[in-house]
């Protein structure tokens, strides 16, 4: 089980699935959910953003999107010396082309497209 796992999607429809099935499958002690993708950056830059274990985040977000998300993540977490928090995708976007983007950043572990399946979030747990 891990300790601390963040959500950041806009839906608060597919947030709270989202919690739900990974309550279900005892992913982690505690769930974080952000409806920003701003807010959840800002977060990992906190003190307590540091128990963070593993992120699921949605791709198309107003604002700031999954992609902008993983970039900023990325170099932010570069600049201060310490790895990525490991990061699934979670998106209704099943194309090939955000699949291989996706892919294209380092902290990136898995990409599933909602909604999330209780044997999904089990598989997370067991990978994790």
């Amino acid at each position: 089980m891990l300790n601390t796992v963040m959500v950041v999607d806009d839906s608060d429809m597919d947030l709270l699935f989202a919690r739900i099935m990974l309550e279900r499958a005892a992913l982690a002690e505690r769930l974080l959910c952000f409806d920003t993708a701003r807010t959840a950056l800002a977060f990992l830059d906190t003190p307590e953003g540091a128990a963070v274990d593993l992120i699921l985040l949605d791709i198309h977000m107003p604002g700031m999107n999954g992609f902008e998300f993983l970039q900023q993540h990325e170099a932010a977490s570069a600049a201060a010396g310490r790895p990525a928090v490991p990061v699934v995708m979670l998106t209704s976007s099943p194309d090939p082309a955000d699949r291989a983007r996706a892919a294209q950043y380092r902290c990136v572990r898995d990409y599933l497209v909602k909604p999330l399946s209780l044997d999904a979030a089990h598989d997370i747990a067991a990978a994790h």
